[in-house]
């Protein structure tokens, strides 16, 4: 049986978060500093999103742009942060960090998941467009506890860049090949000219960003241009 299309929208704050209820979205990915790939947000914003929507939120878990974890200090600081959005009621969480190979920082995810505790499904992030291997990525960060959706355009460059690597893990995905049980979520310069190609393959997540802000990456969602999405995704 075919799965409902999941639509995802990167929030910044309560606004954008019930903008983007209003407009129709599935879920929200709660960061601050778009123009960074999301950092984590604050205890605060948290409990303000949680408090004026009922939506679904994954929470980002990353101190900084690129995709290191960093030192021990810098990684225990992420921790201790995890553990107070968990406290604060965060259910849901983005994360993922590639070592100096290429590969996943399996330490590093793992005392993230330690920090937040059991039971919470979460989403590797666009790290994965960055690693040495993605196959082997997968294979390895297979089993994880929580783990049931990777975000990614396929390509550091963006989805127009990674078009056939995502069809080609659709395809993977369908075959039901280890590593590919996770959902694959297309996100990353994603706009409504690329969903046919995807769909066709199978893909049934899409994550958006500033395709749904008309003013541009700090300007605040549209519900109407999430909207838009969800009757594209419909349809």
């Amino acid at each position: 049986m075919s799965r409902p299309m999941l639509l995802e929208v990167i929030a910044l704050n309560a606004a954008d978060a019930v903008a983007a209820e209003a407009g129709g979205a599935d879920r929200l990915e709660l960061v601050t500093d778009m123009a960074a790939d999301g950092l984590t947000p604050s205890c605060e914003t948290v409990a303000a999103v949680r408090a004026a929507v009922a939506l679904p939120v994954r929470v980002m878990l990353r101190a900084e742009d690129g995709f290191a974890a960093g030192g021990a200090a810098a990684l225990e600081a992420l921790a201790a942060r995890a553990g107070a959005l968990r406290a604060e009621g965060a259910e849901e969480f983005v994360l993922g960090f590639l070592d100096e190979a290429g590969g996943p920082d399996l330490a590093a995810v793992g005392r993230l998941l330690e920090a937040v505790g059991g039971g919470c499904r979460w989403t590797f992030h666009r790290a994965i467009d960055r690693a040495a291997d993605r196959d082997t990525l997968r294979k390895q960060l297979a089993g994880l506890p929580g783990l049931d959706t990777y975000l990614t355009a396929g390509s550091a460059r963006g989805v127009a860049d990674g078009l056939a690597v995502l069809v080609a893990e659709a395809a993977r995905a369908t075959a039901g090949q280890p590593g590919y049980e996770p959902r694959i979520m297309a996100g990353g310069g994603l706009t409504t000219a690329h969903v046919p190609r995807l769909r066709a393959a199978g893909l049934d997540a899409f994550h958006v960003g500033g395709a749904v802000r008309p003013a541009g990456w700090s300007g605040p969602v549209s519900p109407e241009s999430v909207a838009e999405w969800r009757t594209l995704l419909d349809s």
